[in-house]
């Protein structure tokens, strides 16, 4: 089990003009691994650190994460049909038949994906641009369906999820106690539809099923 201290940075510089970032917490020296980096955690105390333009600020709650047999962890490489994910971020989210885990990952040429974990199950999947959201009428529930991509994809799942734990380095803020509405959409042919909603802010994923059994990992 890790305990993360509530403790957040936010910066009003760009990376690139960095050449040294201090966690404001044990002032440990923190490295970013890659440009998009918005958001760390202090390898040293674990504080998270999130870098954005607007000053300094410290903030946040405790998150926990208990550690367990994973297929993949912080550091390692995750080779799926032939590319190359670089694990670089965990975030732990609650729901009503337990938990499951997303990991933040870039691919060689530094295209952010995101592996989602639940029981065994693997999805891997990006961030779709908003003009390239799904369009649809009225209210979306079980059974509902709609076309993407000249594709039907149908709700096969809806409820609501908390992250309870971050670690690592992603690509946008996170926030332990946050929570937001989700909806997966089974496509015709294996593709993966998700959205999380939080308000009336959606953001919306494509992504594939993967074989726990296809994927080979290089430890870091």
């Amino acid at each position: 089990m890790q305990d993360f201290p509530a403790c957040t940075l936010v910066l009003a510089v760009e990376l690139g003009g960095m050449k040294e970032l201090h966690c404001p917490n044990c002032g440990a020296l923190v490295s970013p691994a890659v440009a998009s980096v918005k958001m760390i955690t202090c390898t040293s105390c674990s504080t998270t650190l999130l870098l954005q333009d607007g000053g300094l600020r410290l903030a946040g709650r405790q998150g926990v994460l208990h550690d367990g047999p994973m297929l993949f962890g912080l550091g390692d490489t995750a080779t799926i049909a032939g590319i190359d994910y670089h694990i670089l971020g965990q975030a732990r989210f609650s729901y009503e038949r337990g938990s499951w885990d997303e990991f933040w990952a870039t691919d060689t040429v530094g295209a952010a994906f995101w592996i989602s974990v639940d029981e065994g199950d693997l999805i891997l999947q990006r961030s779709l641009s908003r003009q390239d959201w799904p369009k649809y009428d009225g209210y979306l529930s079980l059974g509902s369906t709609l076309r993407h991509r000249d594709e039907e994809f149908t709700v096969a799942e809806q409820g609501d999820g908390t992250c309870t734990g971050l670690r690592g380095s992603f690509g946008h803020a996170l926030s332990v106690g946050e929570s937001y509405r989700f909806l997966n959409l089974q496509g015709e042919d294996g593709s993966v539809l998700s959205a999380e909603i939080e308000a009336r802010q959606y953001e919306w994923f494509l992504g594939q099923w993967i074989d726990p059994f296809d994927v080979t990992v290089r430890r870091s």
